[in-house]
């Protein structure tokens, strides 16, 4: 049994539960996701010092709808039940769930009639946002109304005798402004939590199990990417174990400016980790001729990938281990959860793309955590800046910044483009405020005029796309200074020899994805 406070979200199939579970982590409370049905044996063994019951696109009154176990609700733990988890508590201890005249959508003002712990330091008339179809026509015996809006007469209820507290609205939100306050006030108020977890705890306990599940005499393979995610796997791992730990960077060709540099200069040089470079390059660009389909250029990278992996493995012996950044959303989703199987929303079979036939045993040290504390993590670890917070790069790389066919040329082009942009929002600040910046290059060319003379044959347009997000999930463009959209493009085009346009994107999340393939 673990020793440390711990807040169960039993997952009833919200895409926010994992947004709870990092709120609830941001507030130095240890957080797991767990199936809805989890046992009170169980929850014990987590060490659990309250639970939050989240949403769902389920109705409460549906048979087949997601329920948890009776005895849950009078085992003495304080719980907290969000929009589906209100209505599901509500209805089991006698209340009635109905399906609602009106959808309520958005952002909405709430009117709090009682001082409860819950919105103690909360003003009487505040926002929520809501999200739901269905509302408690009728509560239970014993429950009270704390808040309501007006099209929600129960907003927010508790019960008398048990420590159940329900709200209609969705405080994880950012569209919540008070949110945060709501669930410090369940945290610590409620739940008496003592809020001394922090990431860097998780340091020692993860050599330590790494030191353990390996022994005195195996080595362990690292897929080295150069993001935060596999940076901060090595860097644990070659604490734990030193030199048996073998690094492998694949050099695709897909890379941008100075990314091997960046690589070897601080895995090989500062860490003094054993790092193997694969050259690759034409081996990849050889496979994608021809190719223009974003998912054909995304299978045949992956395809190589693990071919040439594959061949540098077979090299190294008594290498039985591969450590991978598999992530603690990617275990959620999966449905492998330490409760047991949450809702499974897409398989990872890992992070890294390797999959289980290349025969190793898998060590995934970052299993519990998500990508911002990662972050924090290998802020402790003493990775330098450019990795820690360097933004998402995806794993085809600049493949898929190339809109058409991925040629040598077009890659190089695309590679000064990206370098630019990258060394203009750094300079000007707004590099951390951004959450992922990047350069597109299109299959279209424009007429434009160079010196004296008329060019269009020769020439491409650039697309730059900077947008802002919490979670990826949805994302809104970034209104950027047009100072600095105007070096940007001048650099591009003085600099770049067959860019003569360049565009912004102004396109949100959804409709459009934040990636162009």
């Amino acid at each position: 049994m673990t020793s440390q406070q711990t807040i169960a979200v039993l997952d009833f199939g919200s895409q926010y539960t994992r947004l709870i579970a990092r709120r609830v982590r941001e507030n130095h409370v240890h957080s797991l996701v767990v199936r809805p049905d989890i046992n009170c044996e169980e929850l014990r063994h987590l060490n659990v010092a309250g639970l939050i019951f989240s949403g769902s696109p389920s109705s409460a009154y549906d048979p087949t709808a997601p329920q948890c176990q009776p005895d849950v609700l009078s085992a003495g733990w304080p719980i907290l039940g969000i929009c589906y988890g209100m209505q599901l508590v509500c209805r089991m201890l006698g209340g009635r769930v109905v399906r609602g005249t009106m959808r309520e959508y958005g952002r909405v003002p709430l009117q709090i009639l009682s001082a409860d712990q819950l919105f103690q330091h909360l003003p009487e008339h505040t926002t929520v946002w809501m999200s739901h179809g269905d509302r408690v026509e009728t509560l239970p015996e014993d429950c009270e109304v704390l808040a309501r809006t007006g099209d929600c007469p129960h907003a927010a209820v508790r019960h008398r005798t048990l420590p159940f507290w329900g709200v209609q609205f969705h405080p994880e939100v950012t569209h919540t402004p008070d949110g945060g306050r709501i669930l410090r006030n369940f945290l610590y108020d409620i739940c008496r939590c003592s809020g001394n977890w922090h990431v860097g705890q998780m340091i020692p306990k993860i050599i330590e199990g790494v030191r353990a599940q390996v022994g005195a005499a195996e080595r362990v393979l690292c897929g080295l990417s150069g993001g935060v995610d596999s940076s901060t796997v090595a860097t644990l791992l070659h604490r734990a174990i030193g030199d048996r730990l073998v690094c492998i960077f694949v050099d695709n060709g897909l890379l941008r400016k100075n990314e091997r540099h960046l690589v070897e200069a601080t895995f090989r040089e500062h860490f003094q980790m054993t790092l193997r470079i694969a050259e690759a390059q034409d081996r990849f660009l050889a496979a994608l001729s021809g190719v223009t389909d974003p998912q054909q250029k995304r299978r045949i990278i992956g395809h190589e990938f693990i071919e040439v992996f594959r061949q540098e493995a077979i090299s190294i012996p008594s290498a039985r281990f591969l450590a991978q950044g598999t992530l603690y959303p990617d275990v959620i989703e999966s449905g492998q959860s330490p409760g047991g199987k949450a809702t499974n929303i897409k398989i990872h079979h890992n992070v890294g793309g390797l999959p289980e036939e290349l025969g190793f045993e898998l060590i995934e040290p970052l299993r519990d955590l998500f990508k911002d504390e990662v972050r924090l993590m290998a802020e402790h670890l003493g990775l330098p800046e450019e990795i820690v917070w360097r933004h998402p790069f995806p794993g085809p790389g600049l493949a898929v910044r190339i809109v058409g066919e991925v040629t040598r040329s077009r890659l190089e082009l695309l590679r000064e483009v990206d370098a630019i942009v990258l060394d203009e929002i750094r300079a000007a600040g707004w590099y951390r405020k951004i959450a992922q910046a990047f350069a597109v290059l299109l299959p279209v060319s424009a007429v434009g005029v160079t010196g004296d003379h008329r060019s269009y044959e020769d020439t491409q347009v650039v697309s730059i796309r900077f947008v802002e997000t919490e979670d990826y999930m949805t994302a809104d463009w970034v209104r950027i200074d047009y100072e600095v959209l105007a070096r940007i493009s001048s650099r591009i085009m003085n600099e770049v020899r067959g860019i003569n346009r360049v565009t912004y994107d102004i396109s949100s999340k959804p409709p459009a994805t934040i990636e162009w393939e």
